[in-house]
């Protein structure tokens, strides 16, 4: 099933926005907001700490790589900046619940505090992270499909990840965990052994992801871009 999207008056023609690029976005925006939520918890996996986002986060690149390929260069932009907007709003209106009182028939507002509380440093870590850290990978998917071949998608996704998530880490992990200025006594500081370990393991966990992630680049034929303005990828590739 596809709908039709009209495009402004100084284009030719029009693009079809299809179901599985719907489902793209919206997949997208959701498993940053649980990355978001889950990287909270520093978990224990095989002797080895990593925060549990780690298992879903690199998700994320593949689905931007679907929604690339379906609606162009400048839709996987968009989708990027809008779940940054999305992961904002989700860490000021946490800080605004955590402020309102508790109900005295609810037994949980201290629990709610000391778990979500501390969020904001995660969602910030992570948003930097993910705008810089996507907006590569948007570039090295674009350079791989324009300069290098269009054939051999899962080799698109596996180039512009391996660009694109060890950035992404490194600024997160240091961002969230790292004891930088004004953070050394933050409650989700850690020690720099700590973060290095959780980098490492981070970025194995990564890949091993992005790896069983690659199919997903296949859940929509590949097709030519549409000429717009006699350049077919400046604005849609």
């Amino acid at each position: 099933m596809t709908a039709t999207v009209a495009q402004s008056s100084d284009q030719r023609g029009a693009f079809t926005v299809t179901r599985v690029a719907i489902v793209a976005v919206g997949a997208y925006v959701g498993a940053q907001v649980i990355a978001d939520f889950t990287s909270v918890k520093i978990g224990n996996v095989a002797g080895r700490a990593v925060d549990m986002g780690t298992f879903v986060y690199p998700i994320t690149f593949t689905l931007r790589d679907v929604v690339h390929k379906t609606l162009g260069r400048s839709a996987a932009r968009t989708v990027i900046v809008t779940a940054a907007g999305v992961n904002v709003f989700m860490a000021l209106y946490l800080r605004f619940v955590i402020s309102v009182p508790s109900d005295p028939s609810y037994p949980f507002g201290d629990e709610f505090r000391q778990v979500l509380g501390p969020l904001w440093r995660i969602v910030v870590a992570s948003i930097i992270a993910e705008v810089i850290a996507e907006l590569i990978d948007t570039e090295a998917y674009h350079w791989f499909v324009t300069r290098v071949t269009r054939r051999f998608q899962w080799a698109r996704v596996l180039v512009s990840n391996a660009i694109s998530l060890p950035i992404d880490n490194a600024i997160f992990v240091v961002l969230a965990f790292g004891a930088i200025p004004f953070m050394a006594d933050d409650s989700l500081t850690l020690p720099w052994p700590v973060v290095w370990d959780i980098f490492l393991v981070n970025l194995v966990v990564k890949g091993v992801v992005t790896l069983f992630s690659v199919p997903l680049i296949y859940l929509t034929p590949d097709r030519p871009p549409p000429v717009v303005d006699g350049d077919a990828y400046d604005s849609l590739a």
